[in-house]
């Protein structure tokens, strides 16, 4: 019984998120997290473009609230706009104005799109990016072309730091997939290795006293040898 409601749960929040993308257009929501709390349910949007959810005076978001709650059942909805400020960072913001620009320009412009998008990202000031973008490009057999810059974890811990988002283009020539991960400089490595004044020092301190040791030693094999000789 527990299993059933579970899955219940989880089919409903699927539909709430997939409601709320479909609803709303491409290129404005990033994220969609469901929870639920004793007083109702808490739906968070992160977004780049709040204004477009809020609407004037705050009817659209009104409108949205009153639309979950008779659709999906819900008893009390609450929804929180949580607004991305630095949207270079966020592989859903960029996936989806890449899809964007592929649909518009179509799929010949691809490279352009592709540079143009790694280049924001780099002077933003990323660690780290990496697009991929698969279909027919612009052959008539479906290929996959990689741009990236910097560093990028893929395995391990570290790996779970990296954001990671997919949107999909549909273009004359065909469907196209894209995934961006990029590794913003807000987040903390912890194998990360910082070459600063302090670590400088250290590194000629341990120098110093590697030699003192070194001459020491030496100092000890030349009196053994001169009492050896004597």
């Amino acid at each position: 019984m527990e299993e059933q409601k579970f899955v219940q749960f989880k089919k409903n929040e699927l539909g709430i998120k997939s409601y709320i993308r479909t609803s709303l257009g491409k290129g404005v929501i990033s994220k969609v997290s469901v929870e639920y709390t004793p007083v109702g349910e808490k739906i968070v949007i992160t977004t780049t473009k709040p204004g477009i959810i809020i609407g004037r005076g705050g009817e659209k978001i009104q409108e949205l609230t009153r639309i979950l709650k008779k659709n999906f059942s819900l008893e009390n909805p609450h929804i929180e706009i949580s607004e991305i400020i630095k949207p270079e960072f966020d592989s859903q913001s960029i996936a989806d104005e890449m899809a964007l620009s592929l649909e518009k320009l179509g799929s010949l412009k691809f490279k352009v799109i592709a540079y143009k998008m790694l280049q924001r990202v780099i002077r933003a000031g990323a660690l780290g990016v990496e697009i991929r973008m698969s279909g027919k490009l612009p052959s008539d057999r479906a290929r996959t072309w990689r741009f990236s810059y910097g560093y990028l974890k893929k395995t391990g811990d570290t790996a779970k730091i990296v954001d990671v988002a997919q949107a999909v283009a549909e273009t004359q020539a065909g469907v196209i997939g894209i995934v961006v991960s990029i590794l913003s400089p807000e987040k903390k490595i912890h194998d990360q290795i910082v070459v600063d004044d302090k670590l400088m020092d250290e590194i000629k301190r341990n120098i110093v006293e590697y030699k003192s040791k070194e001459d020491e030693e030496a100092g000890k094999k030349m009196k053994k040898k001169k009492g050896a000789e004597n």
